[in-house]
C-alpha cells in the first residue's frame, strides 16, 4: 500500500517542479533574458534553475506547444526566432482576435466586469508611476489589465487564444521597450482604452486597442532594424580593421 502512495507523491513533486521551472523559463523568454534563437542546453538549464532533466524536458515541451520554444532536429531546443514577417502577422492576428473578444466582452459585460477593469487599470497606473522602467510587478499588472478587458467574453477558446498571443507579443514588446519610453505615452494609451471600454464605445475601444498593439509591433521592427544596422556596422569595422592589419603586414 505504501508504494503506490510514494509513487503518487513523487509524481506530484515532479509535476510541481515542472510547473515551477516552466513559469521561470517562460518569464525569462518573455522578458528577453534568454534571447530569440538561443540554444537551451539541458545541462546549462539544470544548473541555472536547480532542477533535474525530467521536469526541464516537460517544461520545454509545454513551451514548445506555446510556440515560445522550438525543437531543432535531434539537437535539442532553442528559443523560437522572431522575423519581421512573423511579427507583422502576429500583430494582425492579435488585432483580429482582440476585436472579437472585446466586442463580445462589451456586449456581455456587467457592472462587476467594469469595476474589475477600473481596478486593474488603477493598479497598473500606480505601478507605472512608481516604477523606473518595466519591472515584473508591472508586467503582471499589465497582463491582468488586458485580461480584464476581455474577461466578459463568453468564449473561453477565444480568451485562451488571446492569452497565447499575448505571450508571443510580450517578447515583441520587450524588443521595443527602450524606444517606448521616449516615443510613447503607454500610460495614456491604457487610460484611453479603459475609458472607451467602460463607457461602451465599442468601435472606439477596438480602434484604440488595435493602435496600441500596432505601435508595439512597429517599434519592435524599428528596434530590429537598429540591431541589424549595428551588427552590420560592427562587421564592417572588423573587416576594415582586418584590411589595415593585412596592409601593414603586406599580406592580402
Amino acid at each position: 500500500m505504501g508504494r503506490p502512495a510514494s509513487r503518487q507523491l513523487d509524481g506530484s513533486v515532479s509535476s510541481t517542479l515542472a510547473t515551477s521551472v516552466f513559469e521561470r523559463l517562460r518569464a525569462d523568454i518573455l522578458e528577453g533574458v534568454i534571447a530569440p534563437g538561443e540554444k537551451l542546453r539541458i545541462d546549462a538549464l539544470r544548473e541555472r534553475y536547480g532542477v533535474g532533466a525530467s521536469p526541464l524536458r516537460e517544461a520545454l515541451n509545454r513551451l514548445s506547444a506555446l510556440h515560445l520554444v522550438e525543437q531543432i532536429e535531434q539537437r535539442g531546443f532553442r528559443v523560437t526566432l522572431i522575423t519581421k514577417e512573423q511579427l507583422l502577422e502576429l500583430a494582425q492576428t492579435r488585432c483580429w482576435i482582440s476585436e472579437i473578444a472585446l466586442r463580445e466582452a462589451i456586449a456581455h459585460g456587467d457592472a462587476a466586469w467594469e469595476e474589475e477593469i477600473v481596478l486593474a487599470h488603477h493598479r497598473l497606473r500606480r505601478c507605472h508611476d512608481q516604477a523606473d522602467g518595466p519591472i515584473r510587478e508591472w508586467e503582471h499588472l499589465h497582463r491582468r489589465f488586458h485580461a480584464a478587458l476581455i474577461a466578459a467574453c463568453p468564449s473561453h477558446w477565444i480568451r485562451d487564444f488571446h492569452e497565447t498571443l499575448f505571450d508571443l507579443a510580450d517578447r515583441v514588446r520587450h524588443l521595443s521597450t527602450r524606444q517606448e519610453r521616449d516615443a510613447r505615452d503607454v500610460k495614456g494609451e491604457h487610460q484611453a482604452i479603459m475609458d472607451a471600454v467602460t463607457s461602451r464605445q465599442t468601435a472606439k475601444a477596438v480602434e484604440l486597442l488595435n493602435v496600441h498593439f500596432s505601435l508595439t509591433a512597429d517599434m519592435a521592427i524599428r528596434a530590429m532594424d537598429s540591431s541589424d544596422c549595428a551588427a552590420s556596422t560592427a562587421e564592417n569595422l572588423i573587416d576594415l580593421q582586418s584590411a589595415k592589419i593585412r596592409a601593414r603586414s603586406g599580406t592580402f
